[in-house]
């Protein structure tokens, strides 16, 4: 049976389309297409919206928003997004990033989804047709959700408080091992005064390292002050596994890997400072 595509000017207008059985919104279609050239015979019919909201790039001060369908190629050559670059460089190679949108990122299952795990720390906000939520309620209920996403917004850190770090095989697009992201504000006496850590691959969608982020607190950035965080962070976590790596691999490294982007974070800070 051949698939149907729909296109509307308006995001409300796609949003009736998308009520209908088998319907899917198209994106960028580096997910929805693979999973038809795979053999999903659930997918009868592409939804997509031309409305020019969800292809903007809108900064305001240190205030991002990012339309759903702003692909990773944009975010990366954005001279107000350097900052993100490297989380957005971390989702495939140059072909993909050229498809590969901020909206379909959100719904990439494990062990994709590399920029999710960076919004995920920088605390975004998620805008659908039904209105805003945070990202982490979002992506929890995301399996569920028939509301277009048309944005994100979020605010970036000042002084080099966001990092990221990527782990693959292959480089630089091969799948994930995991990636973690993390965002860190410290006190006049060098302790970390808020932390928020996420994490990809370490369960079937993003999620926040809320056990090592409470560990942080009060500590220095040193070999002995981040122990206890790295100690803490495989807590609540779910590891996937598939052929890249196991769930006990995942594990394993995990600690070894946020100990680096933290010591790795403060040399960062000290370079800006």
């Amino acid at each position: 049976m051949a698939l149907a595509l729909q296109t509307f000017s308006t995001v409300k207008d796609a949003d009736a389309a998308l009520k209908a059985d088998g319907a899917r919104y198209l994106g960028g279609g580096t997910l929805v297409v693979r999973a038809t050239n795979e053999g999903d015979v659930s997918l009868l019919s592409f939804v997509r919206s031309t409305e020019p909201s969800l292809s903007t790039i809108a900064v305001s001060g240190g205030k991002i928003r990012l339309g759903a369908s702003v692909t990773m190629a944009a975010i990366a050559r954005h001279p107000d997004l350097s900052t993100l670059s490297p989380a957005a460089r971390a989702v495939g190679g140059p072909a993909i990033r050229n498809m590969a949108t901020v909206g379909g990122n959100l719904f990439a299952p494990a062990p994709y989804g590399d920029f999710t795990v960076a919004l995920l720390a920088l605390d975004a906000t998620v805008s659908t047709d039904g209105g805003d939520q945070p990202l982490e309620t979002f992506l929890a209920k995301r399996d569920d959700s028939r509301a277009i996403v048309t944005s994100v917004d979020f605010t970036l850190p000042k002084g080099g408080g966001f990092c990221f770090l990527k782990v693959s095989r292959v480089k630089p697009k091969g799948v994930s091992v995991l990636s973690i992201a993390a965002v860190l504000e410290q006190a006049a006496d060098g302790t970390v005064s808020t932390a928020r850590i996420a994490l990809g691959c370490m369960a079937d969608r993003p999620m926040r390292a809320k056990a090592a982020e409470k560990a942080l607190l009060g500590r220095r950035l040193t070999k002995d002050g981040i122990a206890p965080a790295l100690a803490a962070v495989g807590e609540g976590t779910s590891p996937i596994t598939d052929p890249i790596a196991s769930a006990w691999y995942r594990a394993q490294v995990l600690p070894v890997h946020l100990g680096r982007l933290l010591l790795g974070q403060v040399a960062g800070m000290e370079t800006k400072a």
